[in-house]
């Protein structure tokens, strides 16, 4: 076999279909828009979500609520997650982000009070629950507000 004879695979390859080519392309004249009307012109259609005049779903729907965009993003994790890390290691949101515990710090960590945590360790998030900081100074750890 020569580099010459290669070719692609029966079926590979699909040529666009070229509009306004004259009669016998099959889309000539018009080129399969029809006669006249808006999606004729050039620049023609409507917009997304234009219902022809008629009022538009989303303005029929109520508006309701209200998003505050100072409201601050915590990601949260459970003290039953704290029990792979060694006896007495400071646990910090860097710490969590190298061992993969979370994927991203938004606006600062807060453990939550779920499972058992049985080694002492220092603890430093931006909030804990009442039963996560229980849970860990009774195991002989500390939990730091940062």
């Amino acid at each position: 076999m020569k580099l010459c004879e290669l070719s692609p695979a029966e079926g590979s390859k699909k040529y666009p279909k070229r509009k306004g080519r004259g009669h016998a392309s099959g889309n000539g004249k018009t080129a399969g828009k029809g006669h006249k009307g808006q999606n004729a012109r050039s620049g023609g259609g409507v917009r997304p979500g234009f219902e022809g005049g008629q009022m538009p779903l989303y303005r029929r729907l109520p508006k309701r609520g209200f998003t505050n965009i100072f409201a601050k993003k915590y990601v949260s994790i459970n003290v039953e997650v704290l029990e792979r890390f060694e006896e007495n290691t400071e646990v910090t949101a860097e710490l969590l982000l190298e061992t993969g515990v979370i994927s991203k710090v938004c606006d600062g960590v807060v453990i939550l009070g779920r499972g058992e945590l049985t080694k002492a360790l220092t603890v430093k998030a931006t909030r804990f629950t009442k039963t996560a900081q229980e849970k860990i100074e009774k195991a002989g750890g500390k939990a730091e507000v940062i």
